[in-house]
């Protein structure tokens, strides 16, 4: 029975999209809105803004460009930040700027797609995890100016049946999300597809060395560790909030749904 190393890992989430080029073509033609498929891509160096130090090894990314010149910028977020989204607009019209050299014609740009993948919830308060941000008229949302598009997965809340008449991008969703050192029996709807299957060998613990094995657990750590200290310091900002607001006569009750701390914690303050 073979063993599997997450894929949604710095190692392995290059391995099969930085790699493989019909691994990432089936996979972006999936999951992104597209007018017209990829049919073929060449892959960029990355040129992103450099993250939040306290978060720099929290991503993981994939640049490339296809056939007409439309550039995508796949990334695989394992921790959210505030400043997320705010970064990777950023990102992606950097990308869309660069294509304007001495010699080009505005008229001549190729749109830019954002694909960001967050291994978090961040939407609390919606019911859908598949967000596509673009620039419409707020008067008539059929007017679009193309050129950035923007596309966020929370992958926490995919559930397969909420993409019934999706089937690839419900299949690579599920193999971002149901593979990882726990399984011990692939479904036999992901091995029926052959980019699925292609995935799932390259993703195979037998796949890799021991050394790369070693960077693999060390990526895991370095996100253990930039949880506990976000944890860490996210409970010190709720403490502070909550002894203040306690001096000035909020209920603990009050306190404790704004806070997120429990009332005998805010008690002890």
């Amino acid at each position: 029975m073979a063993k599997y190393l997450d894929p949604k890992a710095d190692l392995t989430f290059k391995k099969v999209f930085g790699e493989y080029e019909n691994l990432t073509i089936s996979f972006l033609n999936a999951l992104l809105p597209l007018k017209k498929e990829i049919k073929s891509i060449k892959y960029l160096p990355s040129e992103l803004v450099p993250d939040n130090p306290f978060r720099k090894n929290s991503i993981v990314d994939v640049h490339c460009t296809d056939q007409d010149g439309r550039q995508f910028i796949v990334e695989m977020q394992m921790i959210w930040s505030e400043e997320f989204k705010q970064r990777v607009l950023f990102n992606a019209s950097k990308a869309y700027v660069k294509q304007l050299g001495k010699s080009k014609r505005y008229e001549l740009l190729q749109p830019v797609y954002s694909l960001s993948l967050v291994n978090q919830t961040f939407e609390e308060n919606s019911k859908g995890f598949y967000y596509n941000y673009h620039i419409v008229c707020e008067e008539d949302s059929n007017l679009v100016i193309d050129g950035l598009h923007l596309t966020f997965v929370e992958l926490p809340k995919f559930k397969p049946q909420n993409l019934a008449d999706k089937k690839m991008m419900v299949l690579w969703l599920r193999f971002l999300t149901e593979i990882d050192e726990n399984t011990r029996e692939v479904a036999p709807e992901l091995i029926a597809d052959k980019n699925i299957k292609e995935a799932l060998e390259l993703v195979e613990h037998s796949a890799f060395t021991d050394e790369e094995l070693a960077q693999y657990d060390k990526f895991w750590d370095i996100i253990r560790t930039e949880n506990t200290l976000i944890s860490s310091t996210e409970k010190k900002k709720a403490l502070e909030i909550a002894k203040n607001l306690k001096q000035y006569g909020m209920s603990i009750s009050d306190i404790s749904k704004m806070t997120g701390l429990s009332e005998e914690e805010i008690i002890k303050l």
